[in-house]
């Protein structure tokens, strides 16, 4: 979906196909078939924007022929669907239970791996963006995860960084369209904040590199938005991309541990902050202990924007609609892409877990139709 800012910019609003398993290209073609075109016909709007997520083989496989991104890009405008933006943190093997946790963190920075993945989304967004759109984001991790980290990691990532930058203005030059990356600060990872950022991101590119803002790595961190946006215009910090996620919170956690244990589950890591202290990596590890349960807790698990959990759960849904103001409601728009990011629906636990797929259609149609409602009482005006 397409918004006009008052600045008279567009802003793009999509949601994240990482929330459906695909490790093939035929894969992400039956996304678009039974999921993506589903979502657009229960919103009743002519296009709708989803941010595919093409894991390594994916990549691979349309790089291997020029006919490979046509026939994606023809399945993708019969659904009535378009592309902007890309999510480019996991590589590969991201809804398998084996795989992921701490393993969606590599490869990272630090290796080629990383670097050759980004620039060939980067190039694989290109002729997939609309033609009357000439700007795409790509998003990545922030780095790395926290350990190990040392001097000689950080001047290995700061190459493949200066080096990412270099391409995409390269790619600029030969097709006429520029590919922005953000790094998506995340709880645990050597960049977590906003202000670690702005450190560790000090004198790149920013014509071509920036931040992707998750809002549910924002909440779980205790950001509060004004200040973290503030921040990053002061350190001339674009935002490539804003992710509209919530978390997952409990204001009394001693009250609460049978409801937050049904969310502690095997395949996604939820690193879990109580204010005032380090948390914890894993909600398993903040319930057996980890966490003194004084003051409020935040996990780091994607839940549905439009729908908290029942008490004593909720969600960090104000922290969004507050950096939504912050982003959006100025004379200016901070970001043009927007995408929903709940990628954790089969995550959740069973009694609020889609049991089929409309089910999860009409799930992600509603968080779409929330976050739309939001940004139109933000002043945009959705384009036909």
């Amino acid at each position: 979906m397409r918004f006009r800012h008052p600045d008279g910019s567009t802003v793009h609003l999509a949601y994240c196909t990482n929330v459906h398993p695909a490790e093939d290209l035929a894969g992400v073609l039956a996304q678009l078939r039974h999921y993506a075109g589903p979502v657009r016909r229960r919103l009743g709007v002519p296009r709708l924007g989803v941010g595919l997520w093409l894991s390594r083989p994916v990549a691979d496989a349309l790089l291997a022929s020029p006919a490979e991104p046509v026939r994606l890009r023809a399945a993708l405008d019969r659904e009535g669907l378009e592309v902007v933006t890309l999510n480019g943190f996991p590589y590969r093997g991201f809804h398998n239970e084996a795989e992921a946790k701490l393993r969606v963190y590599h490869p990272d920075w630090t290796t080629p791996d990383r670097l050759d993945y980004t620039l060939d989304l980067a190039r694989l967004l290109i002729p997939l963006l609309p033609d009357d759109v000439t700007a795409g984001s790509v998003s990545t991790l922030p780095l790395a995860w926290r350990t190990p980290w040392d001097h000689a990691r950080a001047e290995t990532a700061g190459r493949a960084v200066a080096w990412l930058a270099e391409e995409l203005a390269r790619l600029s030059e030969t097709t006429g369209k520029t590919v922005r990356v953000g790094f998506e600060p995340e709880p645990g990872c050597v960049v977590e904040t906003t202000a670690q950022a702005v450190e560790h991101l000090s004198g790149v590119d920013t014509r071509y590199l920036g931040l992707c803002l998750d809002t549910c790595h924002l909440a779980v961190q205790f950001e509060e938005p004004a200040a973290a946006v503030g921040r990053l215009a002061a350190a001339g910090l674009p935002i490539v991309k804003m992710q509209a996620s919530a978390a997952l919170r409990i204001d009394d956690p001693r009250a609460g541990r049978d409801a937050l244990a049904a969310f502690a589950e095997p395949r996604f890591l939820h690193q879990t902050r109580e204010q005032g202290t380090p948390g914890t990596d894993d909600l398993g590890e903040a319930l057996d202990g980890g966490l003194p349960g004084t003051s409020p807790w935040r996990v780091h698990f994607h839940v549905p924007l439009h729908a908290a959990p029942a008490a004593p759960l909720g969600s960090t849904q104000d922290v969004l609609t507050d950096t939504l103001g912050t982003v959006l409601g100025g004379p200016v728009a901070r970001t043009h892409h927007i995408e929903v990011e709940t990628y954790t629906w089969q995550a959740l636990p069973p009694d609020r877990r889609p049991s089929t797929r409309d089910e999860l259609v009409d799930g992600i149609a509603r968080e779409l139709a929330w976050t739309r409602d939001r940004l139109i009482n933000l002043g945009l005006k959705e384009e036909a």
